[in-house]
């Protein structure tokens, strides 16, 4: 039976979620967009690309005139029919076939608008390998390692895609370079900071930095010796000198904040740092709170962690932050009752159907009476069985949104 602190978490991540809506979010920002349009006999574009795809064009097609030639790229559980418009599926985490075919559609629905035309790019979280076009010289396979790679490595999503700017035709402005009419950009963000050049690794925007600096940081991260060959010889090239892209008109309307200010409304307060950095540092400051907090309190956190992945097992960053915590709560002996809640807006942690994780002071006992040991379900990035074996698994399904990690901290 659900206890009554794992049912406040669960309706207090649920408000964060909610907040998210990204129809809500498109149809308030509708007006301005409408109020810049295509030139005389020029015509709407509509290209919808990241998990929240499906959503933000339904709603936005509500306001655009009949007739709009309509693209949406998303991930296979948020892939349902958007009437008046085209839908591809594509890979996440890592790029496949799907993310190909969506990366050519995008190109060639970008090469079609004219001057004369206006484009409605509406970006979310996931977009960065859900269409893919990889630079001269590199292979679909290629750009799939350098993703696995990167995922395992512990780097964040801010280094990650600075890596995937620069081998790729879409990224970092690349809809700018291919694009003759104007872009008007909604955008969802699943980042810590609101980088716009980091969301779907900013097909409207800037890059984050440049080819050496994507280089340098692959180094430092240990894996440049295993990238693949045309992967190092592009990152390895001089920078092309090449003219800057005409910007768009970009909207951030949609934020992980906005769902932490939801959850505060709901009857919690704001957790004291945001969630980030190594899930193995970050567990234990979180157990540290309890020693301090009332009974009764609620503290909520977002943002987004990195887990630096040594074994084989499956998992997702929300659930070995979740697993992390139940084990250091143990071992810090903290008493009394206690709940936290560890969970991705998009409804999926990692590759899984898990959200996330949802662990009290049982929850280690019931993992090992069902016979499995958490320490070593850890040892090899495990937790998705272990949380499974425990009944701590946050199990949400897709949500059609995506604003990064949220999590609750509960005192009894």
């Amino acid at each position: 039976m659900e206890s009554e602190l794992e049912a406040r978490a669960r309706e207090l991540f649920a408000a964060g979620v909610a907040a998210a809506d990204p129809a809500r979010a498109v149809d308030a920002a509708m007006a301005a967009v409408l109020a810049d349009g295509p030139a005389p006999g020029g015509r709407w574009h509509l290209l919808a690309l990241g998990k929240a795809a499906g959503a933000m064009a339904r709603a936005a097609l509500r306001h655009l005139p009949e007739g709009v030639a309509a693209l949406v790229v998303t991930n296979p559980e948020n892939a349902g029919p958007v009437p008046g418009a085209e839908v591809l599926a594509g890979g996440h985490p890592v790029p496949d076939a799907g993310s190909a075919a969506a990366g050519q559609a995008i190109l060639a629905r970008l090469a079609a608008a004219g001057p004369g035309d206006r484009v409605l790019a509406l970006i979310s979280g996931g977009g960065s390998a859900l269409a893919v076009a990889p630079v001269a010289g590199l292979s679909l396979e290629d750009k799939a390692e350098v993703s696995r790679l990167l995922l395992l490595s512990g780097a964040d999503i801010t280094q990650m895609n600075l890596v995937r700017q620069h081998l790729s035709r879409l990224k970092g402005g690349g809809w700018l370079r291919t694009c003759a009419a104007p872009i008007s950009a909604l955008i969802l963000s699943d980042v810590p900071g609101d980088d716009l050049r980091v969301i779907a690794s900013g097909p409207t925007v800037a890059p984050i930095g440049s080819r050496a600096a994507a280089a340098d940081l692959c180094r430092a991260f240990g894996i440049w010796d295993r990238l693949p060959v045309a992967a190092r010889a592009h990152l390895g090239a001089p920078e092309p000198a090449v003219a800057a892209p005409v910007g768009a008109q970009n909207r951030l309307i949609g934020a992980n904040a906005i769902s932490l200010a939801a959850m505060v409304a709901a009857g919690a307060e704001a957790g004291p740092f945001v969630l980030g950095g190594d899930v193995a540092a970050l567990a234990p400051r979180l157990v540290a709170l309890l020693g301090d907090m009332a009974p009764g309190q609620a503290l909520v956190f977002g943002g987004e962690t990195v887990v630096r992945v040594t074994g084989d097992g499956l998992g997702g960053r929300n659930q070995e932050l979740a697993l992390r915590v139940a084990l250091a709560a143990e071992a810090a002996g903290v008493a009394g009752r206690w709940l936290f809640l560890s969970g991705g807006t998009d409804g999926r942690d990692g590759p899984t159907e898990a959200a996330g994780g949802i662990v009290g002071p049982g929850s280690l006992a019931a993992m090992r009476r069902a016979g499995v040991d958490p320490q070593a379900a850890l040892a090899r990035n495990d937790s998705n069985p272990a949380l499974a074996a425990g009944g701590a698994l946050l199990v949400t399904g897709a949500t059609g949104t995506n604003v990064a990690d949220l999590a609750v901290l509960i005192r009894g």
